[in-house]
């Protein structure tokens, strides 16, 4: 015998209220995976050469936003030289150091103006200071095009501009490969803050920061 009760029950889903409240709707659903991005903002990178890697990674590893700041090597033909090896200038590569930044907290353009600003003397070809060769050549690696973009503009500017005295050299080039320095180097000028090159070169880059841009200023240095 047919049981029109049964056939009901079957043919029926049973709608099920959530038991924490919140209904399951589409509307809360991207709610929720709003705020999962929100949580975890990509993060960015870029990498810089501005002579000895020491001093360049010492001003930006104070400065907010930056989550780390690596010293190593970019823009060679040999794809994990030693320090000795780049030191020849035959490899292609310049000292650099590699910045993680968060852009939530620093722009990418405030990196821009730290780095032709304090780091170094843009102008200075195949050089800076006391230290000569290609491997201290000024250079911009980015790693998109957003970021080769903005880069040209900001040099074209501080030319036009005069703000930077002198024609800027700086190679805009993008980033086909970052090999890390040797341990020894990182974190150079926050240990060695008392040797004689890190004292007359360095120590006055990273003093340059806090006096001029104290609202980058962080206490706490980034990771490496």
């Amino acid at each position: 015998m047919f049981n029109a009760a049964f056939a009901l029950m079957v043919l029926v889903p049973v709608v099920v209220a959530p038991t924490s409240g919140v209904a399951h709707t589409p509307a809360a659903s991207a709610t929720r995976n709003a705020s999962s991005v929100e949580m975890t903002a990509p993060l960015d990178t870029v990498v810089f050469a501005g002579g000895c890697f020491w001093g360049v990674q010492g001003v930006f590893q104070h400065v907010k936003g930056v989550v780390s700041a690596t010293s190593g090597y970019a823009g060679g033909t040999v794809a994990h030289p030693s320090y000795e090896q780049v030191s020849t200038g035959r490899t292609g590569n310049a000292e650099s150091v590699r910045v993680v930044f968060d852009p939530d907290q620093v722009s990418y353009a405030t990196l821009l103006k730290v780095f032709f600003d304090v780091t170094h003397d843009p102008t200075q070809l195949n050089r800076q200071g006391p230290d000569v060769g290609t491997q201290y050549r000024s250079a911009v690696f980015y790693t998109s095009d957003a970021q080769r973009a903005a880069t040209v503009q900001y040099i074209a500017w501080l030319q036009q501009s005069g703000t930077v005295k002198g024609k800027i050299v700086t190679e805009v080039a993008r980033l086909r490969g970052f090999s890390t320095a040797e341990s020894y180097h990182q974190d150079y000028a926050t240990l060695h803050p008392d040797a004689p090159y890190i004292r007359y070169n360095d120590l006055p880059k990273i003093e340059a920061l806090k006096a001029q841009y104290p609202q980058l200023w962080n206490d706490r240095i980034a990771a490496h």
